[in-house]
């Protein structure tokens, strides 16, 4: 579930990895996490580093430690403030339009290959964080949280872990325009289940177009928020090349 912490801001991104973890459903409400020892361990961290990471996330409400025998250190809520690690994200304002098109190369081609390998657990998975989804659309924080989990679901169907590790850094990389989506109008969380919805019936279908169809849908529905509430727009235009269906629609399929 951990990692080797690779970059000299240890303790942001030591903050980052347990707020995945929890982001992604690894980590639930009451879950014990590795004690100090092991966590440490796994980043490959001081401790005192690890301890100010959990001190904050202690702090934002996130974790709960119990001190004396049997204590430890538990995740008290699901949901991560979108401020947690807002100085690091306000870092890459200026990557997102690059992350949106590398977004594009990737995650439609990782929905084609979750439609190979999926079993019926991963469809489960899946269905049950929709049903999440539609429950809590009056919930922005709680919603984004839910799509995030969707996209990682639909990476670990692929069976491929190196698929699992890209996907994670994509949508670390795309924290920015998601947060901009919490402030956008009220019926962007409906749409965001209604998309995932079709990826997924696309996906058990194994209908390859169907699965164009709605990544198209999903590509279009962030690069619209981030357009509309940070005024700028995408880098360039997006190639033929990454627009499948534009071309599928050219060739008169």
């Amino acid at each position: 579930m951990f990692h080797p912490v690779r970059t000299r801001r240890t303790f942001e991104e030591a903050v980052e990895q347990i707020a995945e973890a929890i982001r992604a459903g690894d980590l639930k409400k009451g879950d014990r996490l590795p004690s100090e020892r092991d966590l440490g361990a796994q980043m490959q961290i001081s401790r005192p580093t690890l301890r100010e990471a959990i001190k904050l996330l202690g702090d934002s409400g996130v974790i709960r430690v119990r001190p004396g025998p049997g204590g430890g250190m538990y995740v008290r809520s699901e949901l991560i403030p979108v401020d947690l690690v807002a100085e690091r994200r306000e870092l890459r304002v200026n990557e997102v339009a690059a992350v949106l098109e590398a977004r594009r190369l990737f995650e439609p081609r990782v929905a084609q290959l979750a439609a190979l390998y999926a079993t019926e657990d991963d469809f489960d998975g899946m269905e049950r964080t929709i049903a999440l989804q539609r429950e809590s659309v009056a919930d922005r924080e709680r919603s984004l949280q839910l799509d995030l989990r969707f996209h990682l679901l639909m990476a670990r169907a692929t069976k491929n872990p190196t698929v699992v590790s890209l996907m994670r850094t994509l949508l670390r990389e795309l924290a920015i325009a998601r947060d901009m989506a919490l402030h956008g109008p009220g019926d962007e969380a409906k749409l965001a289940v209604a998309i995932h919805e079709r990826t997924l019936k696309a996906i058990k279908r194994g209908d390859e177009m169907g699965i164009d169809e709605a990544m198209e849908e999903h590509m279009r529905f962030l690069e619209r928020i981030w357009e509309e509430e940070s005024g700028r727009q995408r880098l360039r235009r997006a190639p033929s090349f990454l627009d499948p269906v534009a071309r599928s629609v050219r060739r008169g399929r």
